[in-house]
């Protein structure tokens, strides 16, 4: 696991900025650092050692006549199986590392090598001579790509920050971007927060050849159910194929541990890879915020060591300034920092972990799946849903009056994710600004476009597997992991599994639990029941337990007067005023601390984009 960054050079100072800029990347690769530089390109890389750990798998690396280089983060699972074909066809390799093989592969196959690919990676590589630079980024999104164009100069990178060290580089704020993100609570769209600077989208490459930017996708998720086997040959298959992507995400020089929370996706992956260290962090006592119990006595089960932390409430919020800057854009998502300790604890043992993400996306886990058709009220026509929708919606939010909203809507109506914090309204109403910000419905449509003559829960699955999985969840894992000089692997986004998620008919993902209760339902069931075929008979329970995933108590937090009065002078700041009106965040805090309200999550969003502003703009990302 590496970083990597580059230009377009025509600066005269361009090895002292390559360095500068490799240096602000230096936690992604502590182990060894390289550059590449000539009249028409900049290339730098920061190395982590986990293939040829030996100096021999440094970066950049060159092909035989020394005509194309290439800088690469990630990781090939299938890249001995590639190297071999390669061999054949007449390429001589100079080193074992999966970098070589991509180099080689892209010299032979041109962009058709990244169909070939299994594994996480973001990768660029300069044609010396066509004066052509390839980039691209994995099938999910697993690994970052940034890049921007100022002054006729094109910049790339894994983190957006090592951008503030080339001299061509003009720091504003994307306000459109916030705008966007108090809806989402992440930047949902190519933008970014930082005018000018866009994220390469996953499963996306670019070319850039005489000034022209070319960016093409070259591969996509196709739900298409196989209604033909049963639910039994389901799970069979669904264990072996996950067995097989576990083993390939095994494959490093050095030791492999694995996250274990409460919940069947890291359990599932911790049993299946065998590997002797687990690691956990919780708050308190109280089991609803602390699951290190459970990964204990689950590790101690399957015979393997656990390592735990209890983080305390002034280690959380001293580090939060630190995590929004290795974020590069502001995330409000609560658990970003659990797992930034997570991967701390990690790293002071080993420099590889397996964790359980993409699980819910692929195999249809979030709870809001069982919206569509989970309650006799669906059943009724949808035009009498609309008409009572309609009248609740005048009526002042609360619980009850929410689900007559909701059940009125159709699902691209009322779907953008997994979070939704603020209404375009709402939004508007807090904002000082005016910005040009699209309406959330205008970023999610695409992506309902490609699956309108699917089911509600398959269309939420992709537009999460496109929108929600790459901006937060996966954002998070990458950040938080490189962070801590830690390479974190993901072995539910593999092409293979999804090749066969995408094929299981919407009733095995998710069901009725006849068992008990016919109104409810059980998420990502034919996964849970492959989880436990896998797992051993004491902790078979774990496979229909709850999904908790490193949970926070920013709700309870909040109401203490100590937190509260944190966040209240955010509120009242300086920074807060050139947003936002002042009038209506307070109200927000007090109904919260009154008890009014759960407005946690909605204080969260606001708290988290003042943090990270003033990190990046009075602090210059320092």
């Amino acid at each position: 696991m590496c970083g990597i960054v580059g230009f377009t050079n025509n600066i005269d100072n361009s090895n002292d900025v390559i360095i500068r800029m490799m240096d602000k990347i230096k936690h992604r690769g502590p182990d060894a650092a390289g550059s590449y530089v000539d009249e028409n390109i900049a290339l730098g890389h920061r190395r982590l050692s986990i293939i040829d750990i030996s100096s021999q798998g440094d970066q950049p690396i060159f092909n035989e006549d020394r005509s194309m280089i290439i800088i690469f983060n990630g990781e090939i699972y299938n890249y001995k199986d590639i190297k071999k074909e390669l061999i054949e066809a007449g390429h001589i390799f100079s080193t074992n590392t999966d970098t070589e093989v991509l180099l080689h592969g892209y010299e032979q196959y041109g962009e058709k090598i990244l169909n070939k690919l299994r594994g996480m990676f973001s990768f660029v590589i300069w044609d010396k001579n066509k004066k052509e630079l390839f980039g691209a980024r994995d099938f999910f999104g697993i690994k970052p790509m940034y890049y921007a164009v100022m002054n006729k100069t094109f910049m790339f990178g894994s983190e957006i920050k090592s951008f503030l060290e080339h001299p061509e580089f003009r720091k504003e704020l994307n306000t459109a971007a916030l705008e966007n993100y108090l809806t989402f609570q992440y930047s949902p769209a190519s933008e970014t927060f930082f005018k000018n600077v866009y994220k390469l989208q996953p499963a996306h490459y670019f070319k850039l050849k005489n000034g022209k930017l070319e960016i093409r996708r070259y591969w996509d998720v196709n739900f298409n159910a196989d209604e033909t086997p049963s639910l039994d040959e389901w799970v069979n298959r669904i264990s072996d194929t996950f067995n097989n992507s576990v083993e390939a995400h095994k494959i490093a020089d050095v030791e492999v541990g694995s996250f274990l929370s409460s919940g069947v996706d890291s359990s599932y992956v911790a049993a299946v890879a065998d590997v002797d260290k687990t690691f956990t962090v919780g708050f308190g006592e109280d089991e609803r915020y602390n699951e290190i119990g459970f990964a204990k006595n689950f590790s101690k089960a399957i015979g393997k060591e656990n390592t735990s932390k209890v983080i305390s409430p002034e280690e959380y919020w001293s580090s939060i300034p630190k995590i929004q800057y290795h974020m590069d854009e502001p995330l409000a998502d609560p658990s970003a920092v659990a797992l930034y300790f997570v991967c701390n604890i990690a790293s002071e043992k080993l420099k590889v972990v397996l964790s359980g993400e993409g699980a819910d996306e692929i195999f249809g886990g979030y709870n809001v799946y069982s919206d569509p058709d989970g309650t006799l009220y669906d059943k009724l026509p949808r035009f009498i849903k609309r008409g009572i929708g309609n009248a609740a919606s005048k009526l002042p939010a609360k619980r009850g009056v929410n689900f007559f909203v909701r059940k009125g809507k159709d699902v691209e109506e009322r779907f953008i994710g997994n979070a939704y914090m603020f209404t375009p309204q709402q939004r508007k109403e807090l904002l000082k600004i005016k910005t040009s910000a699209p309406d959330p419905a205008a970023l999610t449509k695409p992506y309902y476009n490609k699956v309108k003559n699917k089911d509600d829960v398959t269309k939420m699955q992709y537009l999460d597997l496109h929108m929600w999985m790459a901006g937060d969840i996966l954002l998070k894992a990458d950040k938080m992991s490189m962070a801590n000089s830690l390479e974190l692997r993901v072995p539910f986004l593999d092409k293979e599994v999804m090749a066969l998620a995408e094929r299981i008919p919407t009733k095995f993902r998710v069901t009725h639990d006849k068992g008990t209760d016919e109104t409810k339902y059980i998420t990502k069931y034919a996964m849970r029941l492959a989880a436990k075929k896998d797992t051993p008979d004491e902790t078979a329970g774990t496979a229909s337990k709850k999904k908790l995933g490193f949970p926070v108590p920013i709700r309870a937090w909040l109401k203490e007067e100590k937190y509260y009065n944190i966040v209240r002078n955010a509120f009242e700041s300086e920074n807060s005023q050139k947003f936002f009106n002042t009038a209506p965040l307070l109200k927000l805090l007090d109904d919260h601390r009154d008890g009014k309200a759960d407005n946690s999550r909605k204080i969260w969003t606001i708290y988290i984009f003042l943090v990270w502003y003033g990190v990046y703009f009075e602090n210059n990302g320092k």
